[in-house]
Order: structure tokens, then sequence, then C-alpha cells
């Protein structure tokens, strides 16, 4: 899975993502302030506004569960709880391979939907 948590799923292609609505599997997290397309090295830069006290966090591409264009948002699937608990992002090295291990080691340590199992079909 360690290349997959870095690669945005086919149904998102090339569309950017800045600016996007990100609603965890429990509710809205922020906004994506940056995007990337770097070929199995993707991530979201998730500003947080007022949730975790004006907060950033790198979510690796692979979380997207879906995008809905036509409100603008992305659907990660990770609870609000899991990803304010990730390591806290490094805004002068969160471009770096050490800081990247350490976050894709933190979402890559479970398989999605294994802390809050909630059927597909009960979700927005």
């Amino acid at each position: 899975m360690a290349n997959e948590l870095w690669t945005y799923p086919e149904t998102v292609g090339r569309l950017d993502l800045t600016g996007f609505e990100v609603e965890a599997v429990d509710g809205s997290i922020g906004k994506v302030d940056e995007a990337t397309q770097d070929v199995g090295e993707s991530y979201l830069v998730v500003d947080s506004g007022m949730w975790i006290f004006g907060r950033k966090v790198l979510l690796p591409a692979g979380l997207i569960e879906r995008v809905d264009r036509d409100d603008e948002k992305v659907y990660v699937d990770r609870t609000k709880d899991e990803i304010e608990k990730a390591p806290e992002f490094d805004k002068d090295n969160y471009q770096g391979d050490d800081y990247r291990s350490s976050v894709g080691g933190y979402y890559g340590s479970r398989e999605p939907s294994d802390a809050e199992e909630e059927p597909v079909a009960d979700r927005n």
C-alpha cells in the first residue's frame, strides 16, 4: 500500500483540488490549501481553519475516497480524530522524504475504515 497511499484514485484524474472542502468520515475538516500531482508522491495540504486551531495537515492522495466536482468537496476515508492525531505539519520539511515517511507510516498503519466502520450508503 506504500505507493498507493501517495497516488490519487483513478476517478480523480488530473483535477486540481485546491480550494475544495475536505470531508472526513465524520465531518468537515477544512479546505485544500495545496494539491500535488506528482506520480506516486501526491498529497493534499489541508488548512483545518478553526477546527484544530488553524493547523494544517498533510493527507496522502490515496486517502481520497471520492470527489464531488459539483459541490467541490473531497471525501477522505479517515475520521477527524485520526487526522487530528496525525504527525504535526512541518511547514519547512513537508515535502521531504523523512516527514512523508512519518505521515505515510501513520496513515498506512491501518486499512481504510478500521476505526469507525460505517456503511457507504449512509454517508453523504
